[in-house]
């Protein structure tokens, strides 16, 4: 099981060089405030002086380092292959600096600190980039861990007001990893119970699995006191253990001491203050629990994390693919993608596209919807006499008979009529070639392949031949569906064999009134009854007083046939077609004599100019029968006439659109858009990828090979490995 911290150490190596979070790794988190010994426990680890050191904050960028054990009789292989065998037993290696190699720990500690003042500035300021270290010494057990910035309160420096915030930040995204082994270091001076670190530790891992803490300056208690009760988790119980350490003073570290006699001191006072944990506690103790700790989470994370590097795969693999490959032959990929844009186009009209939309209606399911649903509910909505009052169509009868009372309904009032309504059809015919139009312009967006977004000026450039094409083909369109309401207007075909004519219509009104009278005089026969024998009474007594005598029969012949005096009807027999009175008050205003002849009236002379003004515009008034008569006749005309013509618009204005417009286009994209595209001068131009997809095929590429590369290392991992 050894060999699992190594197997790690190079899958940081590999997602390091692409620079990369996605695999979150087992390692070991050191957490704590600022100046509480986290990087003397990590030199106590090395054995070696490599930190910088001083009062403040120190560590200012996370720093990663991977403590590599190693064999002296191994070192060239230790080294790396292709580089010379390393002549001493230990030494230091940056990612930064790729393959140099540190021999002067003194220098890796100034490597140190240049680059956190590189990145971070010389006077306190904090940063996120990981600085990677690795220690190659056969006195190191494999280890890799996180040094962090210390918990602080107040900014100091150029450091901004929020560093707190900042920094807490920072160990949060770093201990919330799954993966990761916390080491919560907490000074012995302080109290235990108000740790930052440990505070921080349970918000992450409230049951406490993956948490272990350190306890740094035992020596430095106050006199009387001591660590027994903490490092026993009596004070605050710690799942994976308590370790208590003794640090280094800094006198020591001035005085160069060798972290080997400080070890060694360590022992001493541990047997000498806490002798019953002497055994649980120390710096050799804390490396050999955490080397177990680490090779036994990374037991447990290691399926998971091959499930998830081969995830990962797969993912990158599909979006690779979506970027493409990098271009060759530039006039062959030019016309692919002309050809596959325009075999796309055309299958998404026909329905037959293989990604079908299901949210919404697209391409030529939508043309479908607008030609049968939007333009046939309309036309279907429109009135045939909508716009059309009684008063309109009496005037147009008028205005078309001339000087002279017509005794027909005249037929050119209803081609007046009739055209006016027609002309409403077009415009809803108009505004379906708009709307098809759109969709057709929609269409382009939807045919958007991953292959043509990769080039945006050609994707542009397609874009606006289609939109050209779609624009020149409108006012075509447009002059046929003007053209069909222009052919329905120019001959208004009576004899078309869906038109009812005139006569019939004339007789359809006449029934009608004639059962709506039948249907009146029925309800009223008792009250003409009595009515008649009033009227024959008051009619008899009349005439007597005239000299007129009144036939014997006059109740019978009244009944039948409105017995009237002679001065009203003459001698003779009233000729065919006058009005012969039926009611009572008909056959009383034709029994009275006219004004003139009364000798008791007397009619005061008039002005021959008095006569009333003809009114510009006609006023409602009550129509005659006759009248009414001739407005339903043509009202019935229109009305069906009109849905003839509706019928015909309905069906010829889609087949139009579909000729003149999406047909068209249709069969001529491909060869409109070679025609405008495939141009030697021009084909470099087009294909010249935008620098964002060139980067992010070059991203993905690398990410790729470093999940394949990761892969292939956890894939030599034997199941006795793990054991």
């Amino acid at each position: 099981m050894e060999a699992l911290i190594p197997v790690i150490n190079k899958l940081q190596d590999v997602f390091n060089t692409v620079g990369a979070d996605v695999i979150q790794l087992p390692q070991i988190v050191v957490v704590g405030n600022q100046s509480s010994g986290k990087s003397s426990v990590l030199e106590c680890l090395v054995g070696r002086d490599f930190l910088p050191r001083g009062s403040g904050i120190v560590t200012r960028r996370p720093l990663v380092l991977q403590m590599i054990h190693i064999d002296p009789e191994d070192r060239k292989t230790a080294a790396g292959e292709g580089e010379d065998e390393v002549k001493v037993e230990e030494w230091g290696k940056f990612l930064h600096t790729k393959n140099k190699i540190y021999t002067d720990f003194d220098e890796i500690r100034e490597e140190i600190q240049a680059e956190t003042d590189r990145m971070a500035g010389g006077n306190k300021g904090i940063v996120e980039d990981a600085i990677n270290l690795k220690i190659y010494s056969p006195k190191v057990l494999n280890l890799t861990l996180v040094d962090l910035p210390g918990l602080t309160k107040v900014a100091v420096g150029d450091q901004p007001e929020d560093i707190e915030i900042q920094i807490r930040d920072m160990i949060v995204h770093y201990i919330s990893n799954p993966n990761s082994i916390i080491l919560a270091v907490t000074a012995a001076n302080t109290d235990m119970a108000t740790s930052d670190a440990l505070k921080l530790a349970k918000e992450v891992d409230p049951e406490g699995r993956r948490t272990l803490a350190v306890v740094t300056k035992l020596d430095l208690m106050d006199a009387g006191t001591d660590a027994v009760d903490v490092l026993c988790g009596r004070v605050i119980p710690v799942k994976l253990g308590i370790i208590g350490v003794v640090n280094r003073s800094q006198m020591d570290i001035n005085n160069k001491k060798e972290i080997e006699e400080s070890i060694k001191d360590e022992s001493a006072f541990l047997q000498r203050k806490y002798p019953a944990l002497a055994n649980r506690n120390g710096s050799a103790y804390l490396a050999k629990t955490l080397n177990r700790l680490l090779m036994h989470h990374i037991r447990d994370c290691l399926p998971e994390l091959k499930a998830r590097v081969n995830v990962l795969s797969s993912q990158f693999q599909q979006l690779l693919a979506t970027f493409g490959e990098p271009v060759g032959d530039k006039s062959q990929t030019l016309l692919q993608i002309i050809t596959k844009f325009a075999a796309q186009y055309c299958a998404t009209i026909e329905g037959t596209a293989k990604n079908i939309e299901t949210s919404e209606l697209c391409g030529g399911a939508r043309i479908c919807y607008i030609f049968h649903e939007t333009f046939g509910r309309t036309l279907d909505s429109i009135d045939p006499l909508g716009g059309l009052r009684t008063i309109d169509i009496l005037t147009a009868i008028r205005n078309a008979t001339g000087p002279r009372p017509a005794l027909f309904v005249p037929e050119i009032s209803f081609e007046l009529l009739v055209k006016r309504q027609i002309r409403r059809l077009e415009e809803p015919g108009l505004r379906c070639v708009e709307l098809v139009h759109e969709e057709m312009q929609r269409i382009i967006q939807h045919c958007g392949t991953q292959e043509l977004l990769r080039f945006p000026k050609l994707h542009d450039r397609v874009v606006e031949v289609v939109t050209s094409l779609l624009r020149r083909r409108l006012p075509a369109t447009n002059n046929m569906v003007e053209n069909i309401v222009g052919i329905e207007l120019a001959y208004i075909n009576t004899k078309h064999p869906d038109f009812a004519d005139a006569t019939l219509v004339n007789m359809i009104v006449e029934s009608s009134e004639r059962e709506r009278r039948r249907g009146k005089n029925d309800a009223m026969v008792e009250p003409t009854e009595k009515g008649d024998k009033q009227l024959t009474k008051a009619v008899a007594q009349m005439a007597t007083a005239d000299g007129i005598v009144a036939p014997k029969n006059s109740r019978e012949s009244l009944g039948s046939s409105s017995w009237v005096p002679t001065w009203v009807r003459g001698t003779n027999p009233p000729p065919p077609g006058a009005k012969v009175p039926t009611t009572a008050a008909e056959a009383i205003a034709a029994a009275t004599p006219p004004m003139q002849q009364s000798p008791r009236t007397e009619r005061k002379s008039v002005g021959l100019n008095l006569l009333p003004d003809v009114p510009d515009v006609p006023q409602m008034r009550k129509l005659s029968t006759r009248e009414q008569r001739d407005v339903d006749v043509i009202k019935r005309l229109i009305q069906s006439y009109f849905l003839i013509v509706r019928k015909n618009i309905q069906d010829s204005v889609p087949k139009s659109i579909m000729h003149f417009l999406v047909n068209f286009v249709r069969d001529n994209l491909q060869s409109e858009l070679v025609g405008a595209l495939y141009k030697q001068d021009a084909i470099e131009n087009l294909l010249s990828e935008s620098e964002h997809i060139s980067q992010r095929r070059t991203e993905a590429q690398e990410m790729l090979e470093a999940l394949q590369k990761a892969s292939q290392i956890i894939g030599e991992i034997r199941e006795t490995h793990l054991w």
